[in-house]
């Protein structure tokens, strides 16, 4: 995902952090990595990135519009700790960096994303499993959005929550719950997406639909 800052604006839409969406309810079942999804972690060192799949490739497409599975933690830890070390390397890399990237990306269909904190000193990459959003504001932001997985594609998301409450497991083992504000919350609800098979594109559409909406009721009164 590559976003910039200075594009986020939030809108005066103020109310109380209440709402849940639907559209994160990611799979609850528990699967250990498949042999095809050991192969493709294993075929670099931790520092190797790995290839982006792409929006434009068929095959790529149907594994981006595809659920992930939840990771089980206590299960091929080894395996977990490569995928993230070589999301982290893949979402750094000069050729196509940006400040957040989800396992279905490099083809694999686990719940695990890696995400830079813009909210904390030194903006560090963070790995998070199993992450889900447990409550999003009313409040919504404007933010300039691109896709790793959509090349040469940057619109503005004008339905992003300004704060969500997430819930996560960290590698190791440690479960938590917090709330994360402005810029940052739209590069967690984007990644997260990504767990859904949802791009940020899906977001246009919606918004398109609903202005023709809107405009279809003005026309009828």
């Amino acid at each position: 995902m590559r976003l910039f800052l200075i594009s986020c604006t939030s809108l005066l839409l103020v109310f109380s952090c209440v709402t849940q969406k639907k559209a994160n309810d990611i799979s609850w079942e528990y699967n250990n990595y498949t042999n095809s999804q050991k192969e493709l972690i294993n075929t670099g060192k931790s520092d190797d990135p790995m290839r982006i799949f792409l929006i434009t490739n068929k095959q790529d497409s149907i594994l981006l519009r595809t659920k992930s599975n939840r990771i089980n933690l206590n299960k091929d830890l080894e395996t977990t700790k490569l995928l993230s070390q070589r999301l982290l390397s893949t979402v750094q890399d000069p050729a196509h960096a940006g400040v957040g990237i989800a396992a279905p990306q490099v083809g694999i269909l686990k719940n695990m994303i890696v995400v830079q904190r813009y909210d904390k000193e030194g903006f560090p990459f963070e790995t998070y499993i199993n992450p889900t959003i447990k409550q999003y504001s009313k409040k919504t932001q404007f933010c300039l959005e691109g896709c790793l997985s959509i090349p040469d594609k940057m619109d503005t998301t004008k339905n992003r929550a300004y704060a969500i409450l997430l819930e996560y497991e960290k590698l190791d083992g440690t479960h938590e719950i917090e709330m994360i504000e402005a810029f940052t919350a739209v590069i967690f609800q984007h990644e997260i997406d990504h767990l859904n098979g949802i791009l940020f594109t899906d977001h246009l559409d919606i918004e398109i639909e609903e202005a023709e909406e809107r405009l279809r009721k003005e026309k009828q009164k």
